[in-house]
C-alpha cells in the first residue's frame, strides 16, 4: 500500500509518541531511541518522529524534517525515479541506503520552497541510525534536491571521477563506485541529531 509519509522534528520523542499514539489510536511501528515511526491505515500515513530539540522551535517553528511517499517495491521507486525526471525535476536516487533506521531504495526531489520529498521502498530494518555523510549518492547539477537522511544539502562532487570521490566512503560504497555500479551524491555534512 503507497502512503504518504510525514517526518517531524520533536522535542521529546516519548511525549510525541504519547500524543500521536492518542491521536491515532495506534502505537508505533517503529521505536529506536530518538525515533519512532506510526504506520497508520486510515488515513494512510507514515508518521516519523526524529528527537533533535535543536531544530524544533515552538509551534510549527522547525516541525518539517522532510515528507515522503512510501510504496511497495523498488520498481515503483525507479519509474516514480524516471517520471519525476521526465518532467524536469532535479532528482538524486539512493540506493541501499541506510535511513530512518532501515535499509532504503528512494530518490529525493525538493519543493520550489526546499521541502524535501522522497519516494522510497523499506528493503530491511537495521540496527542503527545513519551517520551524517555515510550515504553515496548522485546530484546532477547545484541546486538538487537535498537529502534529510544524509544531513545536508545536495551539492555536486568536488571531482567527477568515481574513483578518488570514493576515498571519502565507506569500504562497501567505495567499491561500488569504483567498479561503477554506484554513483554519487556529495553532501555537506550537519549534526548527527539532524539525520533521519
Amino acid at each position: 500500500m503507497a502512503r504518504v509519509q510525514l517526518a517531524l522534528n520533536v522535542s521529546d520523542v516519548d511525549a510525541a509518541v504519547e500524543f500521536y499514539g492518542k491521536l491515532f489510536g495506534a502505537e508505533p511501528a517503529k521505536r529506536r531511541p530518538g525515533y519512532a515511526n506510526f504506520a497508520i491505515d486510515m488515513p494512510p500515513l507514515k508518521l516519523v518522529l526524529i528527537e533533535n530539540p535543536d531544530a524544533r522551535g515552538t509551534g510549527v517553528a522547525g516541525a518539517l524534517n522532510h515528507l515522503g511517499v512510501e510504496v511497495e517495491t523498488t520498481e515503483e521507486v525507479a519509474a516514480a525515479t524516471s517520471r519525476l525526471a521526465g518532467e524536469g525535476l532535479a532528482t538524486a536516487a539512493e540506493d541501499n541506503t541506510a535511513c530512518c533506521y532501515a535499509l532504503q531504495d528512494k530518490v529525493w526531489v525538493d519543493d520550489p520552497d526546499g521541502a524535501p520529498w522522497e519516494v522510497y521502498t523499506v528493503l530491511a530494518d537495521v540496527a542503527e541510525m545513519a551517520r551524517p555523510g555515510s550515504t553515496p549518492s548522485v546530484a546532477e547539477r547545484e541546486g538538487g534536491p537535498g537529502s534529510a537522511c544524509d544531513c545536508g544539502p545536495i551539492r555536486p562532487p568536488a571531482s567527477t571521477d568515481n574513483e578518488a570521490v570514493a576515498t571519502a566512503m565507506t569500504a562497501e560504497s567505495a567499491s561500488a563506485v569504483a567498479a561503477g555500479t554506484r554513483t554519487l551524491l556529495a553532501v555537506e555534512p550537519a549534526s548527527a541529531s539532524s539525520c533521519c
